[in-house]
């Protein structure tokens, strides 16, 4: 459900050896989700985008956004992009900006590679999997006014949204709970793959269900802030073929308004169907938003109102097209996308206490970049 508004491009096209104006784009990975932002920002940019892609995996099928995948592409020559073996090439052909699309254990020093080249960057989530190099990452940014972005697509929701707009119109009273769920069974992401041998599975990957399926988290950061302390269970429950824990829950003590609010959070890759809903709960009703039924509802107990809301039209798409729209119109304004780096990282002080309290059965505050270096 995109707005269909097209940034200027002024700010960050240059001119190629023909003398025609420009976008260069990296991308760093040509997996799902890097193909998915290839694919849309060439609708949004159109010809004048001048592609490049650097990764080490070169046996990804051509996919289409649907879940079908075409084997023995090749994906340089579909996409017509210029490959590079090495990053360092990669970056001397001076991109204006980079997608960083490859496994969570290297995104920082491919992000702190294209900060130094003079690149915006646009991170894939979530930042990392460890506290190593987040605060450098972020000094950086900002010392250099690159832009960076981090894709929390959930952020751009409908169904995300109008629960956020509910919450914020007070309409359920004083905040008294909330719960998030999302269960996925891993070997159905990536039919055309081994899932064993994918990020998710692997720790040296930065794997596990925590970092992988951190959207939660970032939700219920958005919508509640940084919680006081961070207690969570979680291990590897299932025959599974992976190193990394396949189920954890959280429980976030959260001050609102000089109250201890609970917030449970629940990842894991071992539903089928898959499963995502919140319910928030207050002391005048209760909002509950249900991804596979495509639908929010607001509950009144004044009355016994029901308000639901629906978005029928919505495709997935549209929120990666409106998180793409929203970072290049901050890179042509030099402003700030909806989830900067400092915003985009703030789950992940969540998701790395949880850590630390999975190991040793404690309760900890969101870690903190500073002390961690």
């Amino acid at each position: 459900m995109g707005t269909g508004r097209k940034p200027k491009l002024s700010v960050y096209k240059t001119t190629n050896d023909a003398g025609v104006a420009v976008v260069k784009a990296l991308f760093v990975g040509l997996g799902s989700i890097g193909q998915r932002h290839l694919r849309n920002l060439r609708t949004i940019v159109g010809e004048s985008l001048e592609a490049s892609a650097w990764r080490v995996t070169k046996t990804v099928p051509l996919l289409d956004g649907k879940g079908n995948a075409e084997l023995g592409v090749d994906l340089a020559h579909h996409y017509q992009i210029l490959e590079f073996e090495r990053l360092q090439d990669a970056l001397e052909n001076k991109p204006s900006i980079v997608f960083v699309c490859n496994p969570n254990s290297l995104h920082v020093e491919v992000a702190q590679a294209a900060i130094d080249a003079g690149c915006d960057v646009f991170i894939e989530k979530p930042v990392s999997h460890s506290a190593a190099g987040i605060a450098r990452l972020i000094q950086s940014a900002n010392a250099t006014s690159r832009i960076v972005a981090v894709g929390f697509q959930y952020r751009f929701h409908p169904g995300f949204q109008q629960a956020k707009l509910w919450l914020n119109e007070n309409r359920i009273g004083q905040f008294a709970s909330a719960s998030f769920i999302n269960g996925e069974y891993i070997p159905g992401w990536h039919p055309y793959e081994d899932y064993s041998a994918s990020y998710g599975a692997r720790s040296d990957l930065g794997g596990g269900a925590l970092v992988s399926q951190i959207h939660e988290i970032d939700m219920a950061y958005d919508m509640f802030g940084l919680p006081e302390r961070v207690y969570a269970v979680g291990d590897r429950h299932s025959r599974l073929e992976l190193d990394v824990e396949d189920s954890v829950t959280l429980l976030l003590r959260t001050m609102i308004n000089g109250r201890n609010v609970p917030i449970d959070i629940h990842l894991d890759y071992l539903q089928s169907p898959p499963v995502r809903r919140f319910t928030i709960v207050g002391d005048k009703g209760r909002i509950v938003w249900d991804e596979q039924a495509q639908s929010v509802t607001l509950e009144e107990i004044d009355g016994g109102d029901v308000h639901e809301f629906n978005y029928p039209e919505f495709d997935r798409n549209d929120m990666f097209m409106d998180e793409m729209r929203d970072f290049l119109t901050a890179v042509e304004k030099r402003g700030r996308p909806l989830v900067d780096i400092e915003t985009g990282s703030e789950s992940l002080r969540i998701a790395l206490a949880a850590q630390l309290s999975m190991k040793s059965g404690d309760a900890y505050r969101p870690v903190d970049w500073q002390e961690s270096n």
